[in-house]
């Protein structure tokens, strides 16, 4: 199906925010550390000390990192004003199996048709979904139908990655979410906090409450993007998004 065919109504959003399994290299257990001096070692160009690096890279590796939050948006239509909204509901916990648990479930019930459904993030193909998929095999959580991607052709894989679409073909590096938002006129999803913020405001402000806000904020802007990928003639205002 060509984007431009696809309905908003049929798209769920997603992004993800990962930490690091323990706040430091330190807590790690032996095992783990020898591990992460194994993966440390694979990095081009890596200057920092096992400790610095464990701080700054552990959080985007599944098999070294946890989710924290979870935020899904999708367009609905409101049952009493007929108006149409942008719903963002979001899962969070710091402990991260019944976090996962309670999003499977909410994915299997509600958006179980894996060929009816699009998941759309901005680099979700290389990062949220195979860390949620890689996290909740770790966590014995069966993945539901929407993320069984397993055995599917390319063409069979239901995702809109913004990040893809922006390159029109191009083969160009990453393309920040920040940077295309400002392209497109759109307001900054990075206003508070970014990416790299996380893990300190997780570890050391303790503040899941700002990250969650984050994440939503990310998704927000993934819809507005992908409208104006679309060449929407709507627009996302702050008075159709309902936060849950």
């Amino acid at each position: 199906m060509k984007l431009s065919d696809q309905s908003l109504r049929k798209v769920l959003f997603i992004d993800i925010e990962t930490v690091s399994r323990e706040k430091s290299f330190k807590e790690l257990d032996q095992t783990w550390q020898n591990l992460w001096e194994l993966k440390a070692a694979t990095f081009q160009n890596n200057t920092d000390s096992i400790d610095v690096s464990y701080e700054k890279r552990a959080a985007i590796f599944a098999e070294f990192g946890k989710v924290i939050c979870i935020s899904l948006g999708y367009f609905h239509k409101d049952k009493n004003s007929h108006h149409e909204i942008f719903r963002v509901k979001s899962f969070y916990e710091n402990e991260e199996s019944a976090l996962l648990k309670s999003f499977a479930a909410l994915l299997q019930k509600y958006f179980s048709d894996e060929h009816d459904w699009q998941l759309c993030g901005h680099n979700i193909r290389e990062f949220d979904i195979p860390f949620l998929c890689r996290r909740m095999v770790a966590n014995g959580i069966a993945l539901p139908d929407i993320l069984d991607l397993s055995g599917r052709k390319p063409w069979e894989i239901n995702i809109i990655d913004t990040m893809q679409q922006w390159k029109f073909g191009d083969y160009k590096n990453y393309t920040s979410l920040k940077l295309i938002a400002a392209t497109l006129g759109i307001p900054s999803p990075k206003d508070d906090i970014e990416g790299k913020d996380v893990g300190h405001v997780f570890w050391n402000e303790h503040n899941l409450q700002r990250i969650v806000d984050y994440c939503h904020r990310d998704v927000i802007t993934v819809a507005r993007i992908l409208m104006k990928i679309k060449a929407e003639t709507c627009t996302l205002d702050e008075a159709d998004i309902l936060i849950q």
